[in-house]
């Protein structure tokens, strides 16, 4: 039987980083866990393989979305700089609308995330509103300092909602 190995690819720039990480040591600091995980790390090398292309495009990827945001020009303009840098040509030119649909989808995933965690957090200061309005030491115009998240005009209506459960 082959020995076991596992493997991390790491897309960004190597810097210090430690050619093998340990799990334990990463992300479960003087825990006591039933597992323990090494794996080697795989950086950017001056290899032309599958994973350093991969590397390579993901690099891409990040400066376009740098520039472009998370949009389909920053997914299109990925697959072009890579096919004129003849990174992942033969797979991009067979697959590019697949790669874009799927990349597109990430994007999905991600925005969904993001207004998901975003509502929550208007939920949450929405909640502290209401508490420090119930209190009624403070202002409006205090308050709004303190949850800056919250507008003057979204205060005066939770206001008038506080009141009128009470």
């Amino acid at each position: 039987m082959p020995k076991p190995e596992l493997y991390v690819i790491f897309t960004g720039n190597k810097g210090r980083k430690p050619n093998r990480i340990v799990l334990s040591e990463e992300f479960f600091k003087d825990a006591d866990i039933d597992i323990e995980v090494k794996a080697k790390v795989v950086y950017e090398s001056d290899t032309d393989d599958i994973i350093n292309q991969y590397i390579v495009f993901c690099k891409v990827f990040n400066e376009q979305t740098k520039q472009h945001g998370m949009t389909q020009k920053a997914v299109t303009e990925t697959i072009r700089i890579c096919k004129d840098r003849n990174v992942l040509r033969e797979y991009l030119l067979d697959r590019e609308k697949e790669v874009v649909t799927i990349m597109m989808s990430l994007f999905d995933e991600e925005q969904i995330m993001k207004s998901f965690i975003k509502s929550e957090r208007h939920d949450a200061d929405r909640e502290t509103a209401g508490r420090m309005i119930k209190m009624g030491k403070l202002s409006l115009d205090e308050i709004a300092l303190c949850v800056p998240s919250l507008s003057l005009d979204e205060l005066r209506e939770l206001e008038a909602e506080v009141r009128q459960l009470a």
